[in-house]
């Protein structure tokens, strides 16, 4: 029983010739890409379109809260010494040499003295808001890309199996490449997509945290200037 087995199974193998070369075919992206129909080369391109703008956020985003972020340790100390000397006016010049969230909060709280602690302490929190919200200029874009753009390219991914049964169904003669390659075509957006959309969820998410950050060296100069107001003169 066995060596008939053995001999079918000889008869059905075809020989390997050690001194025939390989057969390789050579397959890129770009070449998937190009034979996958218009409607994916739109929709991949679109998803390009996103990474682009996505990288512009991250990146420039970045930059101006690593910037606002940036203590200066003597700041504070030195508005204490200008305003124990009673120089106002030094002080909010030293403010306005400072490019930061902090000494803009501190020049407009510098501008109320003499007026209630509440109506200062209105005034910097006003100031505050507005420089949390150009902080977070762009992350709701940037998180609106970690959103669609995994949806985007799920799209394509059904559209793309839709076109590769519909030519099946017509095809004449059905084989298992042209079965895989009408898939792996169709999957390219869906992997485009996730990409995009991780790459963005993680840069949205480390920006807020980011601007946590800010946010919490901002409110902790503001007490610390309010405290300076309290001091007995």
């Amino acid at each position: 029983m066995f060596p008939r087995f053995l001999n079918l199974l000889l008869q059905s193998t075809p020989l390997l010739d050690p001194t025939a070369e390989p057969v390789t075919e050579s397959a890129n992206l770009l070449s998937v890409l190009l034979e996958s129909g218009w409607l994916t080369m739109i929709i991949v391109g679109i998803l390009l379109v996103l990474f682009v703008i996505a990288c512009y956020i991250f990146l420039e985003r970045l930059a101006v809260i690593k910037a606002a972020g940036a203590e200066d340790t003597g700041f504070m100390e030195r508005i204490r010494l200008e305003m124990s000397a009673g120089n106002m006016s030094n002080a909010r010049a030293l403010c306005t040499t400072i490019d930061s969230p902090v000494a803009r909060m501190v020049e407009k709280g510098l501008t109320r003295v003499g007026r209630p602690l509440r109506d200062i302490d209105a005034a910097i929190e006003n100031v505050g808001n507005l420089e949390v919200f150009r902080l977070e200029k762009g992350l709701s874009t940037l998180a609106s890309i970690a959103g669609a753009a995994p949806m985007i390219g799920f799209f394509g991914t059904v559209t793309g199996m839709i076109a590769a049964f519909y030519e099946m169904s017509v095809a004449e003669n059905i084989t298992p490449d042209v079965l895989a390659g009408g898939i792996y075509s169709a999957l390219l957006t869906t992997a485009a997509g996730l990409f995009i959309g991780i790459f963005a969820f993680v840069g949205y998410n480390y920006l807020v945290a980011s601007v946590e950050r800010v946010v919490y060296k901002m409110e902790r100069s503001t007490t610390e200037f309010m405290d300076l107001l309290q001091e007995p003169g």
